[in-house]
């Protein structure tokens, strides 16, 4: 595993302490700290690319951070359109990249959760 992380910040303190958690990316297994999104997890393990362009199938990453943009999203345990920047990972989560997602913004598309957690509030993972 390549760590990325920055461990230790003069202002947040120390993160050495906080427990770690595994999931898949893509068929290969990393470990994240606790309350990680799956972007930064994934930056901190070395992966910038999540997903192709839906038009021109260049790649993308996390470029916003903070869930403007939509440039982050991925496949979270078959829940296509998921935001990587703003979804938590959790312990045994499988997230898949590589596949063109739906655009959030065309119109015909059903109605996408944005967040693990509104997956999960509309009945995903059981």
């Amino acid at each position: 595993m390549t760590n990325k992380r920055i461990t230790h910040h003069p202002i947040l303190g120390s993160l050495d302490k906080q427990s770690t958690v595994s999931f898949t990316f893509d068929g290969k297994e990393y470990t994240g700290l606790e309350n990680d999104t799956i972007a930064s997890a994934l930056m901190a393990n070395g992966v910038r690319t999540l997903r192709k362009h839906e038009f021109s199938g260049n790649p993308r990453g996390i470029y916003c951070n903070i869930g403007h943009c939509f440039e982050c999203r991925v496949t979270v345990n078959g829940k296509e359109n998921i935001r990587a920047c703003l979804t938590p990972i959790v312990h045994d989560m499988v997230v898949e990249s590589g596949q063109v997602q739906p655009s959030p913004l065309d119109p015909t598309n059903e109605v996408l959760p944005k967040t693990y957690e509104d997956y999960e509030k509309m009945g995903g993972n059981q």
